[in-house]
């Protein structure tokens, strides 16, 4: 739709400067009071002609030719104009020198004629805006289509690269929800022009994968020239949803200096369960990284020897690693009451960069991003055969009851409130019921009832003290 309204306004734009420029075409003369000047001559020619005895027709005739204005042409009412011509009565007493009423018509005129310039022709310069927006409307149309396609081949070339690893390890790559006999095959799903996602299912002790390949806007302008200013990556997010009762219980978080910032303030499991940052030269990681932990146990037995060489090996592929059990999504804004605790997931996360800085290598790409899928499901597999000790299972599970106990605190206030509006409708859905029955007994020991209650609620509240016998 976007595309037909940008054609729509440059085939507009066009026709109104073709108009602008062809509408004049006859050149104009190069006098425009030459009739005037005609006038003139004839009276020198024929002398002056008294006005009393002059036609009516042709005082209209010379009032129509001289009532043309430089800006507006219009024709003035002669009419009204020249009415006093007509009466005879108007020149009575006038004195006139050596006897001729007319002696002033005979004096040569002094009418100005002013040299009016010829009409410019419009051109092409005069209208350097309209072509400016023309040029930019054009410029944003081929680089909508350009971005468009190079989105679209980055996330086919993706897809076709890593099918094979994604079959060895589940049994549907690339569901797009839509039966086989629509002639559909599997592939990536187009969520826009610069989103694109993969999902797959069918392996032991996951329920899923999801493979989302965020994209540079290269579809827009705005955020292309944005790349000059502030550079960014092609990434592909990975979320695998563990099925439930296969993992132990922790909340552990990897990722860069810029990402871990955001994910440590945004993401509630982590801004609950490990707020610290610790950098990652204390892991034996690369520099720039940093670790968020729940328990220091599950720590040491992820980051084995195999993952830091990952590390260090392909450390500007690797935006984080996530694994959680308590795992709700971003943070609630404050003003939201919610009165039960946000269902959560055993997920594990995983954010890969495809291109550094928006340069894509398709070869480099498939080399580097290959492993890293490799490492993604050793990572699933450690997971589930990884148990915690006794002492850290026992820690795990007094953090979770203290976050439901603060939270059944936070809420409670709310809870309550809550809880008296639904009594209050029980209450009045039963009056309702009490009312519609034709039974004036009934109705009268339901208002006794609800007159005692609210005497009773109404009375204040007295402590008894027991004294024990001597």
């Amino acid at each position: 739709m976007r595309l037909w309204l940008v054609i729509l306004h440059i085939i507009l734009v066009t026709t109104n400067i073709w108009v602008t420029a062809h509408f004049h075409e006859e050149p104009l003369e190069d006098n425009e009071f030459a009739e005037f000047e005609d006038f003139e001559e004839e009276k020198a020619a024929g002398g002056a002609v008294p006005v009393a005895d002059r036609p009516s027709s042709q005082f209209e005739e010379v009032e129509k030719e001289t009532s043309y204005e430089e800006d507006d042409v219009s024709v003035e009412d002669v009419d009204n104009e020249f009415d006093h011509f007509q009466d005879e009565e108007e020149f009575e007493g006038l004195d006139a020198p050596n006897g001729n009423s007319d002696a002033k018509i005979d004096e040569p005129s002094t009418l100005t004629i002013t040299k009016v310039p010829l009409h410019l022709r419009a051109r092409w310069d005069s209208f350097y805006l309209e072509i400016l927006m023309i040029a930019g409307l054009l410029v944003y149309f081929f680089n909508y289509i350009a971005g468009k396609s190079k989105n679209s081949r980055i996330a086919e070339t993706f897809y076709n690269d890593h099918q094979g690893i994604l079959s060895e390890n589940f049994s549907l790559v690339g569901d797009t929800g839509k039966s086989s006999d629509e002639g559909i095959l599997n592939g990536p799903i187009k969520e826009s022009e610069s989103q694109y996602s993969i999902y797959c299912s069918g392996r032991v002790g996951c329920d899923s994968l999801l493979i989302e390949l965020k994209l540079i806007k290269r579809q827009d302008l705005v955020a292309v020239l944005s790349q000059i200013v502030r550079p960014q990556n092609d990434q592909a997010h990975l979320r695998i949803e563990m099925s439930k009762d296969e993992t132990d219980n922790f909340v552990l978080a990897i990722a860069a200096k810029k990402t871990a910032l955001h994910i440590s303030k945004d993401m509630a499991d982590i801004s609950v369960y490990c707020p610290e940052k610790r950098p990652g030269e204390k892991f034996n990681l690369p520099s720039g990284f940093f670790v968020m932990s729940e328990i220091s146990e599950a720590t040491s037995a992820i980051l084995d020897t195999r993952v830091l060489q990952a590390f260090n090996k392909y450390g500007q592929y690797i935006d984080y690693i996530h694994i959680s059990d308590q795992y709700s999504g971003p943070k609630q804004q404050e003003d939201t009451t919610q009165l039960t605790m946000p269902e959560v997931k055993r997920v594990l996360l995983v954010g890969l960069n495809i291109s550094i800085k928006g340069r894509i290598n398709n070869a480099e790409s498939q080399e580097k991003i290959r492993p890293l899928l490799q490492l993604t499901f050793y990572l699933l597999d450690k997971i589930r055969r990884f148990k915690l000790s006794k002492e850290g299972k026992s820690k795990t599970d007094k953090n979770r009851q203290k976050v439901e106990e603060a939270f059944l605190k936070t809420t409670h206030a709310a809870r309550a409130e809550a809880a008296a509006a639904r009594r209050e409708e029980k209450r009045r859905v039963e009056k309702e019921r009490i009312l519609q029955e034709e039974d004036p007994d009934k109705q009268r020991k339901w208002e006794e009832k609800e007159q005692r209650r609210l005497a009773k609620k109404r009375a204040p509240r007295m402590k008894q003290l027991k004294v024990k016998a001597l």
